[in-house]
């Protein structure tokens, strides 16, 4: 098991390839990202990671926990790696984590956020409060057996139900707990980049998705607008977890930018 900085890693595709990093949302794991990986690491020496806290990344976290926290931690695993500079892409959670690892370190060449945000929707903020009240009063299982719904788009939940069922004990004991879980929702929610630095960034390539549940599209178009020429990308399906119910759109999407 590769571990550096405390986080476990997985590295796919050539050594001489340019690194490409991948940080997912909420839960955190690497595996989040299995749909697209074999098409990036055709062209990419692609890391992905267990963020701290989740998987089988050090479970131990600080007394604090924040998304530059959680930037930081990125930053760490490229010094442990040797890479200097690369390309990324987050989603929601882990958009939040690239933007703020480009404005503060200024090492990220190309970057995608995937349903993320500047300025968290009133309509976010009530999804979250859903699923802490789930956590905190019906415990682990049922926050999982209803997580799909902020995910996934209704038609592939019930196209899917079976897997979606076997993988609930797979998840839960994965689960980070309630406590870190919470902290987590916590820090993304408390999240603002610095408006001077998210102008400033460059190559930046925003992807939206008009049936997200938990992420209103407007909100995630609008992480674009003050970034001089961002690129927007709108899926008309996919829900908020696009790259896992529409995989080759989203691969052919992501590598035509990062490609570009």
């Amino acid at each position: 098991m590769a571990r550096a900085a405390g986080l476990y890693y997985e590295i796919h595709g050539r050594a001489d390839a340019p690194p490409l990093i991948l940080s997912s949302g909420l839960g955190g794991l690497a595996t989040y990202w299995a749909p697209n990986l074999s098409a990036l690491a055709a062209h990419f020496r692609v890391i992905a990671y267990d963020h701290r806290g989740t998987g089988r990344s050090d479970r131990a976290l600080g007394d604090t926990l924040s998304v530059e926290d959680m930037a930081s931690d990125m930053t760490l695993l490229m010094d442990a790696l040797g890479i200097v500079r690369a390309h990324c892409i987050g989603h929601a959670l882990g958009g939040a984590i690239g933007v703020e690892a480009a404005i503060r370190t200024g090492r990220i060449d190309q970057l995608i956020v995937v349903n993320g945000w500047r300025s968290l929707s009133p309509h976010t903020r009530r999804c979250f409060a859903a699923r802490l009240a789930l956590l905190h009063g019906a415990g682990e299982r049922a926050f999982l057996e209803a997580q799909p719904l902020f995910l996934y788009p209704p038609d592939w939940i019930a196209a899917h139900d079976e897997e979606l069922t076997a993988d609930i004990d797979h998840h839960l004991a994965a689960f980070p707990g309630v406590e870190t879980t919470a902290r987590r929702i916590a820090a993304v929610q408390a999240y603002a980049p610095n408006p001077a630095g998210l102008a400033a960034l460059e190559n930046l390539l925003v992807i939206a998705t008009r049936d997200d549940f938990l992420v209103p599209y407007a909100t995630a178009l609008d992480l674009a607008a003050p970034v001089m020429h961002a690129r927007t990308a709108t899926f008309d399906w996919g829900g908020h977890a696009c790259n896992v119910t529409d995989p080759d759109n989203f691969n052919r999407v992501v590598l035509a930018f990062l490609r570009s």
